[in-house]
């Protein structure tokens, strides 16, 4: 059972490493208030400093001495922001990356999102026209990095936090961004829901009730993906999705297994739009090269099969392992498909067309002008993804 008060152990943290993300303001200082006293041996904390407000190296050193006074060990980190716009987001995503990558193996990243937040981001996902998952909203419990990120407070109100603060005499920091109604959650946070909460009693409980059935609907949405594609073998073991098995599925059921299936890979959710245009990929004629492409990401579909393209993967890191016998030969160079190129197998006993090669061996257009071709005084001894040759002509 999870935590659902200030006053008890949460069993979930029992024996576990804990990692604190702390800002300094009342929800954090709350949380490590709480997780010093029940888990002080288990516990180090971390601090983001976004470098966006004035007092942001006042707030870093409140934390430091904060944790230096209760002996727990503290770690800041600097982050800095690129783009000035959708600074909300930006500055999520940078933060999540930042604590992803410090945690070791199976710590648990503690925040302390409470149930307002909750209220606040369905809402917010709400008049972004969000499905499932977005309206699903922060989970209590998700794998991050080597470890998890976990929310303990998720069920418990800002006014219970508040109280708790006040009965410690706990002290804490206020951001002045908070008060900033230009960010869409301070809208929603000071005008909206206030308002809102006049006209429907317990709201913020309701809203995050809301988010719960959300929840429980986007686990069965997935069990429902894992059976069809299971019971039709959609993916084949290189990890593409077959068209002819995908297409007997109503189209409803389709886009349940896409959406899950790039959620697996870490792709950003695509849109409806986005969603239409890969139906109309997978719709296209056999003999189509067609793309579907939004941000680093990238759909394409050859012969009867989708490719997932991840653009912010290096997937030039793995050295073809026959470059590495040949690279040290004097001589050795490395050029690149050129039209009207022939080659000659081992075993085969006439020359043939490269691109008639590369096509029976199901490599994709897209990638044959980036394979490496190996040459030694000028005559090809092997390509990458094709092995040795004999010659060329």
């Amino acid at each position: 059972m999870a935590l659902e008060s200030l006053k008890n152990k949460d069993p979930y943290l029992e024996g576990k490493q804990i990692v604190l993300g702390l800002s300094g303001g009342v929800d954090s200082i709350v949380l490590l208030h709480y997780l010093h006293n029940h888990y002080p041996d288990s516990l180090r904390v971390i601090h983001c400093n976004h470098h966006l407000s004035k007092h942001c190296n006042e707030w870093h050193l409140f934390c430091q001495n904060l944790c230096e006074n209760l002996n727990i060990p503290y770690k800041n980190i600097d982050i800095n922001l690129e783009k000035p716009t959708n600074i909300e987001e930006n500055a999520r995503k940078k933060r999540y990356f930042s604590l992803s990558c410090d945690l070791k193996d199976n710590e648990v990243l503690c925040t302390a999102h409470h149930q307002n937040d909750q209220a606040e981001t369905l809402l917010l996902q709400l008049f972004r026209g969000s499905g499932v998952a977005g309206l699903a909203s922060m989970p209590r419990q998700k794998t991050l990095g080597r470890g998890w990120h976990y929310r303990p407070m998720l069920t418990i109100e800002k006014q219970q936090i508040l109280d708790y603060a006040n009965k410690y005499k706990l002290n804490w920091i206020e951001d002045d961004s908070n008060k900033n109604t230009n960010f869409r959650r301070n809208y929603l946070r000071i005008d909206i829901i206030p308002a809102l909460g006049k006209v429907y009693k317990n709201l913020t409980k309701t809203l995050a009730r809301s988010a719960k059935h959300q929840s429980e609907a986007l686990k069965l949405t997935r069990e429902l993906s894992n059976i069809d594609l299971l019971a039709n073998n959609i993916i084949n073991d290189k990890g593409r999705i077959q068209i002819e098995a995908l297409i007997k599925l109503e189209t409803h059921r389709m886009k349940n297994v896409l959406r899950h299936h790039l959620n697996d890979l870490g792709f950003l959710s695509p849109s409806d739009k986005i969603m239409d245009q890969i139906l109309d990929l997978i719709g296209a004629k056999t003999d189509a090269n067609p793309l579907v492409q939004w941000g680093d990401f990238k759909i394409r579909r050859y012969q009867s099969q989708l490719y997932f393209i991840d653009e912010r993967e290096d997937n030039n890191l793995d050295k073809c392992p026959i470059q590495a016998d040949l690279e040290n030969l004097p001589n050795f160079s490395i050029r690149y498909r050129s039209e009207g190129l022939r080659i000659k197998l081992p075993g085969k006993k006439h020359s043939q067309s490269l691109k008639k090669v590369l096509q029976e061996a199901g490599i994709p257009p897209w990638e044959r002008n980036s394979l490496k071709m190996y040459y030694i005084n000028d005559e090809l001894r092997a390509m990458e993804r094709l092995g040795r040759m004999e010659h060329a002509e």
